[in-house]
């Protein structure tokens, strides 16, 4: 089974200004179709709590799971490692996992080897300071397939990961 990582970034590398930033209100019109459909696309998202907490409702037409101790309505939580999580979905006939935030569970699912590609839309936004993509030291070659414009400020990168 396949996992991606899918996130947007400033054009100074944040993912968010702090743990309860939305990326509804600075990212483009142009990035939410491209996660909306890729995600649609993988079937299957999976997300930290905080992350949730910014959105709080399970995405249409995917397969939401949260990292979380407490339930969450029409969502599924989980506590289990990359790894396990992958095989479950796979026996659950799953092909593709869309990773989508935040930092610890980014960070995480790279940790354990488990992503296969990463999606990187950067917009034209700076915020100084903030969340960055992993939240502790990690090193991965990665090799890019391809860089185009998904709006007329907005950048799309595609990597594959080299394990």
């Amino acid at each position: 089974m396949k996992a991606f990582i899918i996130a947007a970034l400033t054009a100074d590398g944040f993912i968010a200004k702090n743990s309860t930033h939305t990326p509804l209100g600075w990212t483009s019109k142009e990035d939410k179709q491209f996660f909306a459909g890729r995600t649609k696309e993988a079937g299957v998202v999976v997300m930290g709590k905080n992350t949730y907490e910014t959105i709080l409702r399970p995405f249409p037409g995917r397969h939401t799971i949260v990292y979380a101790a407490q339930p969450y309505e029409g969502i599924e939580v989980t506590q289990k490692s990359p790894q396990e999580l992958l095989e479950d979905l796979e026996k659950r006939g799953f092909k593709e996992l869309a990773v989508c935030g935040g930092s610890t569970v980014y960070t995480m699912f790279m940790e354990a080897g488990c992503v296969d590609t990463i999606y990187l839309t950067v917009e034209p936004h700076l915020f100084g300071t903030g969340m960055t993509l992993f939240n502790k030291e990690l090193e991965a070659k990665l090799e890019l397939i391809s860089v185009g414009k998904l709006g007329e400020n907005t950048v799309l990168s595609e990597y594959k990961v080299l394990n």
